[in-house]
Parts: C-alpha cells; structure tokens; sequence
C-alpha cells in the first residue's frame, strides 16, 4: 500500500506495510519483549527467558524496593518499563513467556514493590477536590472545562511537521492498540446503572460488534496511513516513561477492586476530554494532506466522545458517587491523575518539539 501525504508544497510518498494479520483478525499478538533500561527491568527480562543465573524472584522483589525508592518514580524509565511488562502478563502476553507467569506469586511481589510508591506519587501529582458524592458528575465536567494542560491537540492541528505527527501516533499507539482493555476492567466490579453505562459505553470502543471499527482497529488504520508499523507493542522501545505512566496507572487503577472508582472516574474525564482534541488532531492530519480513512480514527471520537462523555460523567461516574459515596473521592482521584498524567506526556512531548528534538527515547523504524 503507498499512501502521499503533503506537507506545504511537498508531496511525500510513503510505502506501508500493513500488519499480518489486519486489526480484527487472527489470534491476539502478544507484546514483544523490548531491550531493558535498567537492573530492575533487565533483571526481569533475564528472568521472563529463564536464562542461566537469572535473578529469583525474591531477588527481584529487593531490587523493585530498591527502584521504587528513587527521587521520581513517574518519570524512572526503569521503573516504568518494569510496571508495563508486568501488567502485560494480565493484557495480551508477552513473546515467548509463559501464561503461567501472570498470577505467579512472586512476580506479583515484585509489582506490589512497585505499585505502592507509584499510586503515591500519581495520589501526590494529582490535585483532587474534596466535593460531597452528590456533586462528583458537575466537579468532573468542572475539571474537564478547566483542563489547562500542554496542548499537544493545538501544536498538532496548526504547527507538527509529518514526523512529528508520526512520533505523536507511536507515543499514543502504547494505549491506543489496547484502546479500552484497561477500563473494561471494572465492567464486572460494577452493578446496575453504572454497570450498564460503562458497558454502553465499551460496546462503542470495541465497534459495536463490527471488528473493523473497533477504536483499536482505526488507529491502526492511521498509523498504516503514516507508514508506520502498526502491530502491537512494536514501538515500545521508542516510548519514554512519561508516555508508559498514563497506561500504566490505568492498569494498577483497572486490576485493583478497590480503585474501581479511580478507573470509572479516569475515563469519565477521558471521555469528557476527547471531543475537541481529536477534532484537532484531525484537522492536522487534513493539513497534511491525510485522507479521511487517515482521520476515520478521530472523526470518530469527534462524534462518538461528545456523547459518551455525558454517559461516562453522569450515568457511570456520577451515579456510581451516589450509590457508593464512600467511593466519591476515588472517582475525582482517577479524574485528577489522568488530567495530571496526560499533562505530564504533553509537556514532555512539547518541550522536546519546541527545543528542536525526538520526543522519543529511540527513533522510530
């Protein structure tokens, strides 16, 4: 498939080779194991293959505490990759690891080593209002208004060049060929209302039944449409932790029942927050010379987002406040973090573009 693109009064042609199978199809890839970037991750990598020597998990279970206790762990490459692989067992898998491993007691050791200092510096970054449980749907869209992150939506629609909007897809491919997994985790620890509001809500992002309209699906469609590889996980390696933290803290909020309230509240913002961005993004992608099966992804969410933003704030966050309110503060906890995740990832992102510079830690191929 060759896709041109233009940039300005430059045509760019680009050859793409499109994922065996195509998104929908075929068995579920598992994640490719990606090179370590520290003892603890390289530990655990040695550890996944069984190599000769490698650590136990008692072992690693020390060197996690030892990682954990660093200055920023939000932003500790190490520390992130190691979170991400170990809450990868419970998604897809890994390349060549054993499905045993995902409740292995010890590997569960090492990743609460980690989770207790990491959901303290996401509690510690994210600033929560202290609200009554009957308020929480009006302070999520108050939050949502009031967003004044980096805007990567704005850079994207009027400034990024073609290989900017090419790293901007690869930073977001770490979530977006997962697209929904990580909140559909609390479909089951949820009853009645906010149970079917969340449902309706996931029916969407997962096509409403049609496997070629599954979020996922689209945004793999894009990344084909940039000539980028668009199979799963393959551009980890290129991601730094402040694009692995977003996923990784919906992952600890997702697997943990007693954060069910910081994953519901986490993507009634999400949702809230969607609109308007992705009809930025859209709009830069027309700006250069992208078709509308390019931006079929975020057209998408223009229209999709607009209306689950209400069920996501009203029927699902709002009602869950109200017949759990000791979970109020949760849901404005999971809001607040994604605010403060997403600003973290922008801000990195931005930065690096305005200084002239990859926003990724290895080029993308």
């Amino acid at each position: 498939m060759t896709t041109t693109t233009s940039t300005g009064t430059q045509a760019v042609t680009t050859t793409v080779t499109p994922s065996a199978p195509p998104a929908g199809e075929g068995p579920a890839a598992r994640l490719p194991l990606p090179p370590a970037r520290g003892d603890l991750s390289a530990e655990l990598l040695r550890f996944f293959h069984r190599e000769p020597g490698a650590s136990g998990t008692a072992d690693l279970r020390a060197l996690a505490a030892r990682a954990a206790a660093r200055a920023d762990v939000l932003r500790d490459e190490d520390v992130q990759l190691s979170l991400f692989l170990l809450y990868e067992l419970h998604y897809r898998g890994l390349e060549g690891v054993d499905d045993a491993l995902e409740w292995d007691l010890g590997l569960l050791g090492v990743r609460e080593e980690l989770e207790g200092p990491f959901e303290a510096a996401v509690r510690a970054l994210a600033e929560v209002p202290d609200v009554p449980a009957g308020d929480v749907a009006e302070t999520l869209f108050a939050m949502a208004a009031a967003d004044g992150g980096p805007s990567v939506s704005a850079f994207l629609q009027r400034h990024a060049s073609l290989e900017q909007v090419r790293e901007f897809l690869v930073h977001r491919s770490i979530y977006h060929l997962k697209e929904a997994d990580p909140h559909t985790w609390a479909v089951p620890r949820l009853a009645g209302g906010p149970k079917a509001a969340l449902v309706e809500v996931q029916a969407d992002e997962y096509g409403g039944g049609r496997p070629e309209r599954m979020h996922s699906a689209l945004f793999a469609r894009t990344m084909r449409a940039a000539g980028l590889d668009d199979s799963y996980g393959r551009h980890l390696p290129s991601v730094p932790a402040t694009t692995l933290v977003g996923t990784n803290a919906m992952s600890l909020f997702g697997l943990h029942r007693r954060l069910r309230g910081a994953i519901v509240g986490h993507l009634a913002v999400f949702e809230m927050t969607s609109s308007l961005p992705n009809k930025a993004y859209g709009n830069g992608f027309r700006r250069l010379g992208f078709d509308a099966d390019a931006t079929w992804f975020f057209d998408e969410h223009v229209q999709a987002d607009a209306v689950h933003e209400q069920i996501a704030g009203r029927d699902l966050a709002g009602a869950l406040a109200r017949h759990e309110p000791g979970l109020a503060a949760d849901v404005l906890f999971g809001a607040a973090a994604c605010l403060a995740l997403d600003a973290l990832a922008g801000e990195h992102q931005l930065t690096s573009w305005e200084q002239g510079r990859s926003s990724l830690l290895a080029p993308w191929t």
